[in-house]
């Protein structure tokens, strides 16, 4: 019977004014999630992509992106008795902290359907736990994998509405950017030089995700390769990079297995926090293991204002960029980005910067390891670990990364 109803909610959704509708076409599967791409049943036209879950509390949820960009959030249940057309007022709270109103109507007499605002899909897309109240009625749901399936209900929609549902596939694998930089030659088809080169990474989640900086592997030649100190270095394959924030994702071969891996900062970091930073600047001048530096956020906006850099004083050098920074909890709150160049300041003030130095926010990063269908955790800060044992737990996770690179991209880090 519950099956049949997950299929049927699915089915039945009454979305952009559609009574009927076909599928699923294609598949979405994550977790609990179930779903796929569907279509209006008159007109065999692409209608929207929807996935389903069931709860121990006995209700279904169903999220959704219509043909037309709206984003949907349904709760059905055997148990419901709504008049068509019904209308209820449903509070949700996501992690405990962000609120919002949704306006549900009963498109069946088992389902209530809200459409759901931009910010309400962002808190969702984030939230470990959602606390919904309608009347005396409160149900929680935790949304472990709800990062993963609204990126891939993202992905389901924009193709379907760009190749038609006669493309329909896989809807969980987004396709990774394109690699720019990736030949042997630069662009002007002369061989460039190239220099070995090195950069920080760190392990994300359990399948062998590993984030860096965007500049770290970009002007590679060949193959990058990554390895925890003491260990053998393995051939990491590119799987999506973001420029704009200055981001990459690498995978490791699914042969390589990892004892743990970074979990992130859930609430904000403020100015005056401690913070610490570890990563592998100037590997193979100074040494082979990792380096750890101490310091505190100076700043929760970088240069010119720019808000998604945090300022920070820990000592950061080329070879740090990509490399973790966290908390003195021991969680992840940004990723190690950059120094102010010294000469720049000279030239424009006659002084040489100290201890200015910058590292992206998790905010960033959540959204690029979203739009990448990436899995991680976060939590809340417990108990405060002394710095050699921050340092300890990163052994697990923190990567050196190198490539042969061409020597302008090596001169960027």
């Amino acid at each position: 019977m519950l099956k049949s109803l997950i299929v049927g909610c699915v089915l039945q959704m009454a979305l952009a004014g559609l009574a009927h509708a076909a599928g699923p076409f294609g598949s979405i599967n994550v977790g609990n999630w179930i779903g796929g791409a569907f279509s209006n049943d008159e007109t065999g036209a692409f209608s929207h992509c929807a996935v389903t879950a069931p709860y121990a509390n006995g209700v279904i949820l169903v999220v959704a992106q219509n043909a037309a960009g709206s984003w949907l959030l349904s709760f059905a249940s055997p148990g419901y008795k709504f008049n068509k057309g019904e209308n209820a007022a449903i509070d949700v709270i996501f992690d405990g902290q962000e609120q919002a109103r949704l306006f549900a109507t009963a498109n069946q007499p088992n389902m209530l359907t809200s459409i759901m605002p931009p910010n309400v899909v962002r808190s969702f897309q984030k939230a470990s736990l959602m606390v919904a109240t309608a009347g005396r009625t409160v149900l929680q749901f935790q949304l472990t994998s709800a990062a993963p399936i609204v990126a891939a209900l993202a992905n389901c929609a924009a193709k379907m509405k760009a190749e038609g549902l006669d493309k329909a596939g896989d809807f969980t694998k987004v396709a990774a950017k394109p690699a720019a930089n990736d030949k042997s030659t630069p662009p002007s088809g002369k061989p460039g030089k190239t220099t070995k080169s090195s950069g920080t990474g760190f392990v994300v989640s359990a399948n062998g995700h590993i984030v860096t900086n965007h500049h770290v592997i970009d002007g590679c030649v060949g193959d990058i390769k990554g390895n925890l100190t003491g260990e053998a270095a393995t051939v990491l394959r590119v799987v999506s990079r973001d420029a704009t924030n200055d981001l990459a994702l690498l995978q490791a071969p699914s042969t390589t297995t990892f004892k743990d891996f970074v979990r992130i900062r859930d609430r904000s970091i403020r100015s005056g926090d401690s913070i610490v930073a570890i990563g592998f600047p100037y590997h193979g001048l100074l040494t082979s293991d990792f380096t750890v530096t101490t310091g505190i956020v100076s700043s929760l906006s970088g240069i010119l204002n720019y808000t998604r850099h945090l300022q920070i004083s820990a000592a950061v050098q080329p070879g740090n960029s990509g490399g973790p920074l966290f908390d003195t909890f021991g969680q992840l709150v940004g990723v190690v980005v950059a120094k102010l160049d010294a000469r720049t300041m000279i030239k424009a003030t006659g002084t040489i910067p100290e201890n200015i130095n910058f590292a992206i926010k998790t905010g960033a990063l959540r959204d690029f390891l979203d739009n990448s269908v990436v899995p991680y955790q976060t939590g809340e800060p417990k108990s405060e670990l002394k710095t050699t044992d921050i340092a300890g737990n990163a052994r697990a996770y923190t990567m050196l990364i190198t490539c042969n690179a061409t020597e302008q991209a090596d001169a960027k880090r």
